[in-house]
């Protein structure tokens, strides 16, 4: 089976690992641990802990048990004080991490709990903080207030050095795919790819390195932000013409949906600049990627995943190809 590591956060990594799941493949979800905001920053603040909501999120997209049981986990205590609004997922995986000391041996008790195919990394054990610098050298600490700057941010990193964990280079090293999901660009996915030694095995891999692109722009990190500025961002961090692959959205999104995001949360749809891709050495796979679900644009994660998989499928047949080749030349 093919192994394929997707690095994100939040929904726009849930979302793709609904549709991923569904086929035959093995997926090792790396989730950034930086989140501080709701409930998360506080259950970090009282246990000293790393974010455990987008690692919960992650756990109940990828798994298999019935809805009754996705519900439970959802479920927050919504008029107790003491409970603090906080989510069942969230306070199980805080109870494991405080019984077991460490992610790497609680997640795999909540994923067997929640019938998980495949696993769910944290690119690190430490704490860690996210620093954002503007573009007038000011800092901004934190993730939330990163995503409220009214500042541009050029530049991300963590307060401190961060350890990554052990288990994400081995399953880097070991990939035969490589995607960065759909989500937030500074707070979700780069969080992944600013510690150097997870940079380096990316960089040395030969799997391939696709970026799945978002629908809309997002105020203060990627406004007017085309397919190639989030690419040229994410190869700032990764380094000079690493992402190869891109998949896009090149259909048109209603009129009423674009003029509803642009005047309630002021973002655009992201457009497909096939130009400047092709100048990039970018492949690009483009179809109309996205579904409206309760009037909200959201990642149609079934033809993603299609998308991903038709990939691997087609490392596989030139693969096939290069052996019958190499047989008929021995011949």
């Amino acid at each position: 089976m093919k192994k394929i590591v997707i690095f994100g956060g939040g929904s726009g990594l849930s979302q793709m690992l609904k549709g991923l799941k569904l086929f035959p493949v093995d997926i090792t979800a790396v989730v950034s641990v930086s989140d501080n905001g709701g409930s998360t920053k506080r259950l970090r603040h009282d246990f000293k802990i790393p974010a455990v909501g987008d690692i919960s999120k992650v756990l109940l997209a990828m798994s298999n048990a019935d809805c009754d049981i996705l519900n439970l986990m959802n479920y927050r205590f919504t008029n107790s004080k003491s409970l603090g609004n906080h989510s069942i997922k969230n306070l199980l995986l805080t109870a494991l991490l405080e019984q077991k000391g460490s992610f790497a041996s609680a997640t795999p008790v909540l994923a067997h709990l929640l019938d998980v195919q495949g696993k769910v990394l944290p690119i690190t054990e430490d704490n860690a903080e996210l620093m954002g610098i503007t573009s007038d050298n000011q800092k901004v600490i934190g993730e939330t207030n990163i995503t409220k700057s009214k500042k541009p941010i050029i530049k991300v990193k963590y307060t401190k050095d961060v350890k990554v964990n052990p288990e994400v280079i081995k399953a880097i090293k070991e990939a035969d795919l490589i995607l960065f999901s759909s989500g937030s660009l500074l707070t979700s996915i780069i969080p992944n790819i600013i510690v150097p030694e997870v940079v380096r095995a990316i960089r040395r891999s030969k799997a391939h390195k696709v970026y799945i692109c978002n629908l809309v722009t997002q105020p203060g990190e990627t406004d007017d932000f085309t397919v190639s500025n989030h690419i040229k961002v994410l190869n700032e961090y990764l380094g000079k013409n690493t992402i190869d692959i891109v998949i896009a959205n090149c259909a048109k999104i209603p009129k009423e949906l674009v003029l509803k995001y642009a005047n309630e949360e002021q973002k655009d749809p992201v457009i497909l600049d096939e130009e400047n891709l092709k100048k990039m050495h970018v492949k690009i796979i483009k179809d109309q990627i996205y579904t409206v679900e309760d009037n909200t644009l959201r990642h149609d994660s079934l033809k993603t995943g299609y998308l991903v998989f038709s990939i691997l499928m087609k490392e596989v047949k030139n693969d096939i190809h290069d052996k019958n080749k190499r047989r008929n030349h021995q011949k």
